[in-house]
């Protein structure tokens, strides 16, 4: 399998996964003060929408897939950086910050965050090839939303 995602219909999920979805909308749109409100209102328990908040969302959500955070060690050559910000554009990742470190021992650490909402691979597999890429000692996925 590619990815860490399903796509399931509604019907055959606990009710309480919609009603996270329920809280984070009254508290998105200032219907309510808190969450112990809104839980309240929704029919659900405090910790049920702490355990699943950032697990559950609909697909028209706007923070579901548009940031990736990732961390490099790249060789201190010419060209090092210039290649991963090649490879990143060539697959319609939009990049946002980067913050390099100096080399030491003739290697930089590097901290890049993208968007990814349309790219052409998923966050892990943009990791994968950033491997491939001989000035690349190590790529890691930090972060994503």
């Amino acid at each position: 399998m590619n990815g860490k995602f399903l796509v399931v219909d509604k019907s055959i999920l606990p009710d309480y996964l919609e009603k996270v979805i329920e809280v984070r909308n009254l508290l998105a749109e200032g219907k309510v003060q808190n969450v112990s409100d809104a839980v309240k209102i929704v029919g659900i328990s405090r910790s049920t929408y702490y355990k699943y908040k950032d697990f559950v969302f609909l697909p028209s959500d706007n923070a579901l897939g548009k940031k990736a955070l990732i961390s490099l060690m790249l060789e201190h050559e010419k060209g090092a950086l210039s290649e991963v910000l090649n490879f990143l554009s060539s697959v319609n990742c939009n990049i946002i910050t980067i913050n390099q470190n100096i080399p030491i021992n003739n290697v930089a650490s590097v901290v890049i965050s993208f968007e990814i909402s349309s790219t052409s691979l998923p966050p892990e597999d943009v990791v994968h090839e950033l491997k491939k890429i001989k000035y690349v000692k190590m790529s890691r996925l930090l972060a994503f939303e």
